[in-house]
């Protein structure tokens, strides 16, 4: 494969949607030679690449070592989930009175993609995208842009090792009761039921990441 462009940003992406796919698997190395051999570019972009994934949790450098694929512990997967919970229902109950229906279609509009997509890491995109669309009438975009990567770097093994348990469908359930509420301006339902979502998540992924230390 050889990229369009050479940029960081998308050798990020293409090493992002590996990842997410589970193409390359926690703890395995990132060589540079050999990403710079399939994508056909040099390897300043990757570097750079790496530098982004590390920001978003997903790449651990080490020095003289180089770059692997983070993993992710109970604990820590505990306290993404609890910064997430703290920040999310702040910005989802600032956003709710602001919502207009043109906002909540879009956001339905992503739940019926959701609903029929198969490839796990575009699935992953678009439920971040949901959440996104919920919050963005906050006004609030230093917070999303704080969320965006703890939610990355928890959905890649949420989606792609929880499948077979229903995640998935669970998850698409509890979404559309969310936007449910939100339609109905039931402000203090629509947070609980974000609350019980993400909840419910940290507690699976938690239990799931237990069971395969």
């Amino acid at each position: 494969m050889v990229l369009a462009k050479n940029t960081a940003e998308h050798v990020a992406e293409y090493l992002r949607m590996a990842i997410l796919r589970g193409d390359i698997k926690s703890n395995e190395p990132l060589r540079q030679d050999k990403i710079a051999e399939e994508l056909g570019i040099s390897k300043i972009p990757i570097r750079e690449a790496l530098v982004q994934l590390k920001a978003e949790g997903l790449v651990t450098l080490h020095p003289n070592r180089g770059a692997f694929v983070s993993t992710l512990n109970a604990a820590e997967a505990g306290e993404i989930y609890t910064i997430r919970i703290a920040l999310e229902t702040v910005a989802f109950e600032s956003a709710i009175p602001h919502h207009t229906p043109s906002q909540l279609m879009q956001a339905e509009n992503t739940l019926r993609v959701m609903d029929v997509e198969t490839d796990v890491a575009r699935w992953t995109e678009l439920n971040w995208q949901f959440h996104a669309q919920l919050y963005q009438a906050a006004q609030m975009p230093r917070l999303i842009s704080i969320l965006e990567p703890l939610h990355i770097n928890v959905a890649r093994y949420l989606v792609l090792y929880l499948n077979n348990l229903g995640f998935q469908t669970t998850s698409q359930n509890e979404h559309y009761a969310i936007l449910q509420a939100c339609r109905s301006g039931n402000v203090p339902e629509a947070v609980q039921l974000l609350r019980q979502h993400l909840q419910s998540a940290s507690t699976t992924l938690a239990a799931f990441l237990r069971s395969e230390m």
